[in-house]
């Protein structure tokens, strides 16, 4: 059996203050009327309905405000979350909407319902995230997740480190080699530019030698 009632405070999946609805009868005898959250649908109660909505406007603005402010404060906060998780970064479980709620109260005392959390799954694997936010039905947001592995990261092995050094050295080694290259080719180089110098010196001392010989002829014929 069905019976209408209006609703004084907001209830989700059901309505906002002063709303008309339709809700069992035992759910409203039972819960609804005792907690105050409705009143039965008569005349005298449906004076009330103005004033309801105005309370349910003050609502609905103070949410929106205070929704906007978080959007904007966890934009910049990166939530840590430290699981159990093998080698490869695979974890011994999932991350839920959850356990993020959860961590939020005890990082940062932020209390946020984690059906604000929008996961399209669970994180099965360590690394950083960036999750969606449905705080408001005009509000949305993000936060940074980094889900981190508990069991500590391996000790490298000798063949390891042995790898590594040889992977540093390699570059010097081929530096060298060029350099040696380097000194073989500009050896031949060298010689060569020297073997062309000598010729040029010959050609410059010949001119010297030919202007003496017009004065020596000269002197000759005046004897």
């Amino acid at each position: 059996m069905k019976t209408e009632v209006i609703l004084t405070s907001n209830i989700v999946g059901l309505g906002g203050e002063s709303d008309q609805v339709k809700v069992a009868a035992g759910y409203a005898r039972n819960y609804l009327f005792p907690q105050r959250l409705a009143v039965p649908l008569t005349q005298t109660n449906k004076r009330q309905i103005e004033s309801l909505r105005q309370r349910r406007a003050e609502r609905e603005a103070h949410e929106f405000n205070t929704m906007s402010e978080l959007a904007k404060g966890v934009s910049k906060l990166t939530c840590v979350i430290k699981v159990k998780a093998g080698e490869d970064g695979k974890m011994f479980g999932s991350v839920t909407a959850g356990m993020i709620a959860d961590e939020l109260k005890h990082q940062f005392d932020i209390a946020l319902d984690k059906r604000k959390i929008h996961l399209e799954h669970p994180l099965r694997s360590t690394g950083e995230y960036e999750i969606e936010l449905n705080l408001h039905a005009e509000v949305k947001g993000t936060l940074k997740v980094r889900v981190e592995s508990l069991t500590p990261a391996p000790a490298p092995t000798p063949e390891a480190l042995a790898a590594a050094e040889a992977k540093t050295e390699k570059p010097r080694t081929e530096k060298r080699a060029h350099t040696k290259r380097d000194a073989e080719v500009e050896k031949p180089a060298k010689a060569e530019a020297a073997a062309e110098k000598k010729p040029h010196a010959a050609k410059a001392e010949k001119p010297a030698k030919a202007a003496k010989s017009p004065k020596a002829e000269k002197k000759e014929k005046a004897e």
